[in-house]
C-alpha cells in the first residue's frame, strides 16, 4: 500500500482526510484506485480524456515525478505520492496599493474609464 497525501483544498471529496492509502505498483494504479475510492476526485484530477490535468503535479517520496512518465512510475509498499495543485497569482493589486502603487491589469479602470 501506499499513502496519497491529498491537498487542503480537494479534502472534501475524500472524508476530509488528509490522506488515504491506497494499493498500486505504479503511480497509475494508485491513482486510480485513488478515484475509485473517491469518485468526486476524478474531474479534479483528471481531463475528460482521462489525462492528469496540466496543474496537478504529482511527488513519490517528495521526488517531483512530472517530467518522468507518471502514470508508469514504479511504486514500493510504503511510498507517499503527494498531490500538488499548481497555484498562480492573484495578490499583485493588493500589494501595489499597500506600496502606494496602483497595479492593475486594467488601467482604465482605476481612472474612472
Amino acid at each position: 500500500m501506499s499513502k496519497i497525501h491529498i491537498p487542503t483544498p480537494l479534502r472534501q471529496y475524500v472524508g476530509k482526510q488528509a490522506s488515504v492509502e491506497v494499493p498500486g505498483s505504479t503511480v497509475g494504479e494508485a491513482m486510480n484506485a485513488l478515484v475509485a475510492q473517491h469518485p468526486e476526485l476524478r474531474k479534479h484530477l483528471y481531463t475528460e480524456d482521462g489525462k492528469l490535468r496540466a496543474f496537478v503535479n504529482l511527488y513519490v517520496n517528495d521526488e517531483d515525478i512530472r517530467y518522468l512518465l507518471k502514470e508508469a512510475t514504479a511504486l514500493e509498499e510504503g511510498d507517499n505520492i503527494s498531490i500538488v495543485p499548481s497555484i498562480a497569482g492573484g495578490a499583485g493589486r493588493a500589494i501595489g496599493r499597500a506600496a502606494g502603487n496602483a497595479l492593475s491589469c486594467h488601467p482604465e479602470r482605476e481612472r474612472g474609464i
